[in-house]
């Protein structure tokens, strides 16, 4: 149904609903529960788009998590919506603890590989492109240009691309 509103004034209330969000958040200071996606490509850059409301600077896609949702099928659907990428070999890689305007956040960072090229949908998203570890992009929060690339490395290794798909398996189960 939102589909039906012109993208400009979509970004327009995304904007204005993201400000009074904010506001409840810096003031009931709730506990949120949200998903990041390190969506890799076959060469092992990550996937980082660029909202049209909040924070300019690129990110990973993700969002929040519906009480009781699974965060890696949170994290599965967050990337279908935000770039039409499909995220396959998805797994939990970390979760960590953050505050965001206020509101203590618990982040599940789930790590997948993806084929797809991502398309930003110009309403909620304004731009997603890939990254090499070693060239992210200026604009971005510096604590995830910190940590960034350690959590690639840390998604990347002992599991590398299959060369039928493209893409790195599954981790083997632990014992």
């Amino acid at each position: 149904m939102l589909h039906l509103i012109p993208a400009p004034l979509h970004r327009a209330g995304l904007r204005v609903a993201h400000a009074i969000r904010r506001k409840w958040w810096h003031w009931r200071k709730p506990k949120l529960s949200g998903c990041r996606v390190l969506a890799l490509d076959v060469s092992g850059r990550v996937l980082l788009v660029r909202h049209s409301y909040g924070s300019p600077r690129w990110m990973p896609p993700g969002g929040g998590l519906a009480r009781g949702e699974d965060p890696v099928a949170a994290a599965i659907r967050e990337l279908r919506e935000e770039t039409g990428c499909r995220l396959d070999h998805a797994r939990l890689l970390d979760l960590v603890q953050e505050k965001l305007h206020g509101a203590g956040n618990q982040v599940h960072l789930v790590v997948g590989w993806t084929a797809d090229d991502p398309v930003a949908d110009g309403r909620e998203i304004i731009e997603a492109a890939f990254f090499a570890a070693d060239a992210l992009p200026q604009h971005m929060p510096p604590q995830l240009r910190e940590r960034l690339p350690h959590w690639i490395t840390a998604a990347t290794v002992g599991h590398p691309p299959d060369a039928a798909t493209g893409l790195s398996p599954p981790p083997a189960p632990k014992a």
